[in-house]
C-alpha cells in the first residue's frame, strides 16, 4: 500500500485542518487523530496507550524532557499496562502523570496530539511503512521551513539596511519643501545608485527587460548579491553623510561591489546557503 501523506503545519487558531492532512503544530506536535484518519482502519489511541512498550517509551521520553513528570503515578500505570483489564485515556495519562509529550485538545482543532518523537512511534504501531512515509514528509516540511526562514532573514536584513539608507538620504540629500513626487524620485534615484553599482542596470531597465516577471530586480538576487547589497547600503549611508557627490559614490560602490562579489562567490558559507535553497 502506498501512503498519500500531506503534512499541514499551523499555529493553533490560525489555519484549519484540511482533508486527511496530518496536522503539525508550530512546536512540532503531530495530530494522532489525523494519522488514524489517514490509516482508515480500526485503530484506537487508547489501545496503543495500554500497550506496555508504549508506556515504557512514554516514560523514558518524559524523564528526558519533563522535570515535573510524576514518577509515582507512572510506576502504578506501568505495573498495570498490558493487562486485559487495563484501560487509560490520554486525558487520564496527562492528569495522573503530568505528562507533556501527549495531549488531548478540545475545540476547533480538537484531537490528540503528540510530540514528533512520540508520533513517529505511534506511526510505527500503525505500520512500519506508514512511519517511513511520515518521517519523509515531515523532513520535507522542515526543509521548506528552513528555506523560507533563510530567505526571510536575508530579506529582513536588506529591509533594515534600506531603512538606514533612506533615513540618510532624507537627512542629507532631500531639500525642504519638496513635493512627495520629488522626494520619491530622489529615493528611487539613490536606490538605482546601488542597483547600477551591483547589477549594472536601473530598476526601470530591469523591468523593461523582464516585462512578464513579478517583483523587482532585488527579489531575484542570490545570496552573495544580497549580502553585498546590505554592505553597500551601509557604505552609501556613510558616503552620503560625508557629503560625497552621487557620481563619486557610484564609482566607489561599483569598485566595492566587484571586490566583494569576488570574495563572496568563493565563500564556502555562501555556497552552502545557495545549495540549500
Amino acid at each position: 500500500m502506498l501512503w498519500d501523506i500531506s503534512l499541514t503545519k499551523h499555529r493553533l487558531n490560525n489555519r484549519e485542518i484540511q482533508g486527511e492532512h496530518i496536522t503539525v503544530t508550530a512546536n512540532d506536535y503531530m495530530s494522532l487523530t489525523d494519522m488514524l484518519k489517514a490509516k482508515g482502519g480500526e485503530f484506537f489511541i487508547s489501545d496503543w496507550l495500554r500497550n506496555r512498550n508504549t508506556v515504557e517509551y512514554l516514560g523514558i521520553w518524559e524523564r528526558i524532557h519533563n522535570p515535573d513528570f510524576n514518577y509515582g503515578e507512572f510506576a502504578i500505570i506501568k505495573s498495570s499496562a498490558g493487562l486485559n483489564s487495563y484501560k487509560i485515556s490520554v486525558k487520564e495519562w496527562v492528569s495522573k502523570t503530568n505528562a507533556i509529550g501527549v495531549t488531548a485538545k478540545a475545540g476547533r482543532y480538537g484531537g490528540t496530539y503528540a510530540h514528533k518523537d512520540i508520533a513517529f512511534e505511534f506511526a510505527m504501531w500503525i505500520s512500519a511503512e506508514f512511519k517511513i512515509y511520515l518521517i519523509k514528509e515531515f523532513q520535507q516540511l522542515k526543509d521548506q521551513e528552513k528555506e523560507q526562514l533563510g530567505w526571510d532573514i536575508r530579506r529582513n536584513i536588506t529591509k533594515i539596511n534600506y531603512r538606514i539608507h533612506t533615513d540618510a538620504i532624507k537627512e542629507n540629500l532631500i531639500p525642504e519643501h519638496l513635493t512627495k513626487e520629488q522626494i520619491n524620485f530622489v529615493y528611487a534615484s539613490e536606490a538605482d545608485v546601488l542597483n547600477v553599482a551591483l547589477f549594472g542596470k536601473t530598476a526601470a531597465q530591469w523591468r523593461k527587460e523582464n516585462p512578464d516577471t513579478r517583483g523587482n530586480i532585488r527579489d531575484y538576487a542570490n545570496t552573495a548579491q544580497l549580502v553585498c547589497l546590505a554592505n553597500m547600503e551601509n557604505l552609501n549611508t556613510v558616503f552620503i553623510n560625508e557629503g560625497l557627490p552621487q557620481n563619486e559614490r557610484l564609482t566607489r560602490l561599483n569598485q566595492i561591489a566587484i571586490s566583494q562579489m569576488k570574495l563572496l562567490i568563493e565563500d564556502n558559507t555562501i555556497k552552502k546557503s545557495e545549495k540549500d535553497q
